[in-house]
C-alpha cells in the first residue's frame, strides 16, 4: 500500500481521489440507470419528475459507493498497520 492510499481517518479516506472518482463514476452509471427505471415511463411521454427526486437518485448510488470505499481504505490501512493477523473473527 502506497502512502497515498493510507488514510488517517474516516473523513480523509472519503474525500481521496480514488473514492470520490470511484463514487462519481458508480453514481452516474446506477444513477442514470435508476432514474430510467424509476421515471422512463413518464419521461417518455413528457413528464418530467421533481428535480429532487433525480438528484437524490445520483446521490444515493453516490453515497454508498463513498461509503464502502472509504470504509474498505480504512480497514486495508488498519490491517497493513496491524500486520494480516489483526483480523477479527465473525
Amino acid at each position: 500500500m502506497t502512502g497515498r492510499y493510507r488514510p488517517t481517518g474516516f473523513v480523509q479516506a472519503l474525500t481521496m481521489r480514488v473514492t470520490v472518482a470511484r463514487a462519481i463514476k458508480v453514481g452516474l452509471i446506477v444513477g442514470t440507470l435508476l432514474v430510467l427505471l424509476n421515471h422512463g415511463d413518464g419521461m417518455a411521454i413528457g413528464e418530467w419528475p421533481p428535480w429532487w427526486k433525480v438528484v437524490l437518485t445520483y446521490l444515493v448510488p453516490y453515497s454508498v459507493s463513498s461509503y464502502s470505499t472509504a470504509a474498505f481504505l480504512m480497514d486495508l490501512s488498519r490491517r497493513k498497520f496491524r500486520g494480516p493477523m489483526a483480523e477479527r473473527p465473525l
